[in-house]
């Protein structure tokens, strides 16, 4: 009786969409009120963003319609870090974003630990920025997904490859 069945736990984020939000926001930001003859900006790199305002009020209004257009666009915000503000370049202030791009190695030993300590009878492996759950029974797949989104681990987890 093989392990016939299985899922993977991934972290993943559509970065066509985050670069949509971005540029909803920036649009939305330059035409409010409060914003205006403000410098602004949202600069997307490869891996981050960083949010350049006047002060930290106008940061966290900027974080604010960005999360907005995020979540309207499915990007979920759990697989986003925010840094500490900073001062920035001409008396501004500056905040990086990080993207959680895979599960981090702690976090799927963390996972691998709550399957095994509930003795579900499955299998489970860390295969690189991913965690891959196997089992004979389709059943107690269902049972460990469900009992991984009770369990708050502080990432953004999908459930993929479901077979």
């Amino acid at each position: 009786m093989g392990l016939d069945h299985s899922f993977d736990i991934v972290s993943r984020i559509d970065f066509q969409e985050v670069t949509n939000a971005v540029n909803v926001a920036l649009k939305e930001i330059r035409n409010r009120f409060d914003f205006k003859n403000s410098r602004v900006d949202i600069v997307l790199e490869k891996d981050k963003l960083t949010l350049v305002a006047e002060n930290d009020f106008k940061i966290k209004a900027l974080r604010t319609a960005l999360e907005e257009k995020l979540v309207k666009r499915k990007v979920p915000l759990r697989a986003l870090d925010y840094r500490r503000i900073e001062d920035g370049p001409n008396r501004t202030v500056k905040q990086e974003v990080l993207f959680q791009a895979g599960i981090p190695i702690e976090k799927a030993r963390e996972i691998v630990k709550l399957v095994k300590k509930e003795k579900f009878k499955a299998q489970v492996a860390i295969q690189g920025d991913e965690v891959r759950v196997s089992s004979a029974k389709i059943d107690v797949l269902q049972e460990v997904i469900t009992f991984l989104k009770g369990q708050d681990l502080g990432i953004h987890m999908q459930f993929l490859n479901y077979r």
